[in-house]
Parts: structure tokens; C-alpha cells; sequence
């Protein structure tokens, strides 16, 4: 999309919002829910439309972990930072992700087919060392396991 129709785009999603920083979190909602993702550009516009500065809403964007600054992947896997995983050795399988998949904590693959991020404790922890493959519970790892893993999931279509 050229950079004026996301610019247009973007100005239409957000038009509803009163300036200030009491709708900041609902712009950055609306314009995450509508492209997966929170685009550069949006920070820029929704600046604009809330009359506050561009670092003001980069902060908040960055702030909270649920906001995405970059494309959603087609599959999205999660470390568990977790005591118990890191305990049970899960700073091993992260590093085992990491390099079996080329990217690091908080990237997507060159192609968007997968993405790595850092997650928190959900309560599984009976499963530690574990990871959440597009939010499935998948462990106990090791890292040779997390290896085969890996390499299973840039394998499938």
C-alpha cells in the first residue's frame, strides 16, 4: 500500500478519537486490529489526530507487550519466560529457536512464515521447558527436541 492510502486509511480509523491522551490506547487498538499490526506510519497519524508527539505514542506502543510494531507471522511461536521454565533449562530452547530459525526474540522470518516472541507464565507449568506454538501448549523441550521442532514448523507450507 503506497504510503498516502495508508496515510488516508489511517486518518478514517482514527477520526473518532478526541485529542489527548485518553484515547490513545483505543487509536492504537483500532489501528492494530485493522492491520495486525501497529505500521510506522500509524504512529505518525494517530500522533497527529490526538495532537501529541510521535515518541509519545511510539512509548505506548512499545510500552505494552500486546501491541505488534511489526507484521503478524503465519505462526507465531512463544518462549515462556517463566521461573519454572527458565528452572527447567528453557534458556536453552531459546537459544536452540533462535538459531534454528535465524531470527530473534521479538522477529518474524525474512518471508512472515514465522515469528518469535517473548511470552509469559500461563500456569502450564507441568509442561517446562515449553513454548506455544500459535498458542498451544508444546513441551516439555529440550534442545534437541526444540531443534526438530523448528526445523518441522519452516518446513510446513
Amino acid at each position: 500500500m503506497l504510503e498516502n492510502e495508508a496515510t488516508l486509511e489511517i486518518q478514517h480509523l482514527v477520526s473518532e478519537f478526541k485529542p489527548g491522551d485518553g484515547d490513545l490506547l483505543a487509536a492504537l487498538h483500532k489501528v492494530q486490529h485493522h492491520y495486525g499490526y501497529v505500521p510506522k506510519i500509524a504512529m505518525r497519524v494517530v500522533a497527529r489526530q490526538l495532537r501529541l508527539s510521535e515518541a509519545r505514542v511510539y512509548g505506548a506502543a512499545t510500552f505494552y507487550s500486546e501491541f505488534r510494531l511489526i507484521p503478524p507471522p503465519r505462526t507465531l511461536v512463544g518462549w515462556c519466560s517463566g521461573p519454572a521454565c527458565r528452572f527447567k533449562g528453557g534458556e536453552h530452547v531459546r537459544k536452540a529457536l533462535e538459531a534454528e530459525l535465524g531470527i530473534g526474540m521479538g522477529e518474524n522470518t525474512g518471508d512472515d512464515k514465522l515469528g518469535l516472541h517473548l511470552a509469559q507464565c500461563n500456569g502450564t507449568c507441568e509442561h517446562a521447558p515449553q513454548i506455544w506454538v500459535d498458542g498451544k501448549v508444546v513441551g516439555p523441550l529440550d534442545a534437541a527436541k526444540t531443534v526438530r521442532l523448528a526445523r518441522e514448523l519452516k518446513e510446513q507450507p
